[in-house]
């Protein structure tokens, strides 16, 4: 093991809200809903980070530097992880037929992240080495932190300016603030409220296309881990290497992706197309418009499902054809599309395969 200090993104998964539910609880059932919780965490953190240590209530977990080439892509972990835990947690006050006041107390219960990105070195005291140094230090006073205060959230996502700066995440809209901690140096937060994005995204409209509404249907399974496949899937720079063509944002670079957000698509002067966000579930699916830029007039839509499978994720594109005549629109658009789009996730299926064989190489060779 190489103990050279390496720099990367430390993460905090912290249940709030545990001490008040712990108080007014029988401790047995107290202890099983609590290690069901940091189960589902762990479930959702892993491969795309290492867990490190689970700390009481807390995860603590880590990836290397590039492990998120696109910062937006952690960003969505954290609002999928969020959006899971939130629902056990609702499923279990629903659903349990246990009147104990461990069941009747879960609506307490919440979740908060710490994002911090820094240097450590990788240490085994006892048990599977995990990261130590001062901005591990950092990561975790972090934890004890004003945000709630000023804001009033009790479900948030923290990210440090380190954090911000280096994943290259847009922080306008967040909440700032300055933390200070003994023998510190003061640390700048940029915060966003996870369960009111979380309640935006159920209140905007489902659009998925499902087998018997598709035209066209394409799966492929990719020798990667969801989360990032979904970066391939939406960052325009990767996106160009696989689709063949020049995808370029057109949304605002300071907003999220997200519903609304737009690309522009081009390959020569005859193809061009503007694909818009209409249905967001991060690392689930999303759907997107496609639209000829001259009018504005929709030619289809395209749900892009993933799912987690064993080595990797299986990718579903559906089709729905937009333009009439149907009876012809659609054989005319199967015969021009199916082959490019089967080609193209063939690869992205290299482009991954690439990837993991250097990833593979690296983790063999070591840091330096």
């Amino acid at each position: 093991m190489s103990f050279r200090p390496q720099v990367g993104t430390l993460l905090l998964a912290d249940i709030s809200g545990f001490t008040a539910f712990l108080a007014r609880s029988e401790l047995e059932h107290a202890h099983d809903i609590l290690l069901e919780l940091l189960q589902l965490v762990v479930g959702r953190l892993q491969p795309h980070l290492t867990v490190a240590e689970i700390e009481g209530d807390a995860v603590f977990a880590y990836a290397p530097a590039g492990a998120f080439p696109r910062g937006e892509t952690l960003l969505d972990l954290i609002d999928q992880t969020y959006g899971v835990f939130l629902g056990r947690v609702e499923a279990i006050r629903v659903h349990t037929t246990c009147d104990c006041t461990a069941c009747n107390a879960i609506p307490i219960l919440d979740l908060k992240f710490i994002v911090h990105q820094g240097e450590y070195i990788l240490q085994a005291v006892t048990g599977p080495a995990k990261p130590l140094g001062s901005d591990v230090t950092l990561a975790h006073r972090l934890l004890k932190n004003h945000v709630a205060e000023a804001t009033g959230w009790k479900a948030y996502a923290s990210l440090t300016e380190a954090a911000v700066r280096h994943l290259g995440i847009a922080s306008s809209g967040m909440h700032a603030s300055l933390e200070t901690y003994p023998e510190l140096e003061p640390v700048r937060t940029f915060s966003y409220d996870l369960r009111e994005r979380w309640q935006a995204s159920r209140r905007a409209q489902q659009i998925l296309i499902g087998e018997k509404e598709a035209d066209l249907e394409v799966k492929a399974d990719l020798p990667a881990p969801p989360a990032i496949v979904w970066d391939w899937l939406n960052d325009p720079k990767r996106r160009s290497q696989w689709v063949g063509l020049a995808v370029d944002r057109i949304s605002s670079p300071d907003e999220r992706t997200g519903v609304g957000s737009r690309t522009h698509c081009t390959h020569g002067a005859k193809v061009e197309s503007v694909h818009t966000i209409l249905d967001w579930r991060p690392l689930e699916y999303f759907t997107e418009e496609i639209s000829r830029p001259s009018d504005g007039q929709p030619q289809a839509l395209n749900s892009i499902t993933l799912e987690p499978i064993e080595g990797g994720t299986r990718v579903c594109s559906r089709y729905r054809v937009l333009v009439r005549p149907r009876l012809i629109a659609v054989p005319v658009f199967k015969r021009m599309s199916a082959s490019g789009i089967r080609a193209s996730l063939d690869t992205l299926q290299r482009l991954l395969t690439r990837d993991e064989s250097s990833s593979d190489a690296d983790a063999v060779n070591g840091p330096g």
